[in-house]
């Protein structure tokens, strides 16, 4: 595990590390430690905008002694078998899961505008770090399906009760082309969830009129 103050430091490290600037996203229990979520995490969870970028980090990481890693402890076989699966690295029971670009086929724009919430480290080089809304946070949660992501996406629904469902759904059916299983798994969350929060309806409809017209495309 690694905690908020440890976590700041290693990236401060890591800066001193990198032969380039870099940008990239954080996603999963990083992300939810920088928005207050939780204070401590297994995973470091970070998405670059290229294979390039993602290199440039690996081989920051690998002067500090982290070596990579199998999937097969963290991800099932469907998700091990997706063209968005991450590279893996751990140094004793600290872990990244660097993802390139997209999450299991789940694009995201480290360009985007509408991420505000940046920290920026600096050492030898700079290393940018912007951080997902919760909605996101929930939504990817969802397509991960990792130990623990639903009780992740528990404490971030009791703790940012202001969820926008809407933005979460819609999200998920514009990019439902590039993940075949992305809305059934989303559906499957939120039907769990309904016992933490109050879910409307409209939201499980859009999502089933969206899996009817897929359904028609394939026949």
């Amino acid at each position: 595990m690694i905690n908020t103050q440890d976590q700041e430091e290693l990236f401060k490290l890591i800066a001193e590390y990198l032969s380039a600037d870099i940008r990239c996203l954080a996603i999963g229990g990083t992300a939810m430690m920088f928005s207050g979520y939780k204070n401590a995490t297994k995973d470091i969870d970070l998405v670059f905008e290229s294979e390039k970028a993602r290199l440039t980090f690996i081989k920051a990481i690998e002067q500090l002694g982290y070596k990579e890693k199998s999937l097969i402890e963290a991800y099932d076989d469907k998700r091990r078998r997706h063209k968005g699966k991450p590279t893996m690295f751990s140094r004793g029971d600290e872990r990244f899961d660097l993802f390139v670009k997209n999450v299991f086929g789940f694009e995201l724009d480290v360009k985007n505008t509408a991420f505000t919430q940046r920290h920026d480290f600096i050492g030898k080089r700079e290393l940018i770090i912007k951080v997902l809304p919760k909605e996101y946070l929930l939504l990817l949660k969802a397509i991960t399906g990792r130990e623990k992501d639903e009780e992740d996406m528990e404490t971030i629904i009791s703790i940012g009760k202001d969820i926008d469902w809407q933005l979460i759904v819609d999200e998920a059916i514009k990019q439902k082309s590039k993940n075949g299983w992305l809305l059934l798994d989303l559906e499957e969350t939120m039907q769990r969830l309904r016992k933490k929060a109050f879910i409307k309806k409209q939201y499980f409809d859009a999502i089933y009129k969206a899996q009817k017209e897929i359904a028609k495309k394939k026949h």
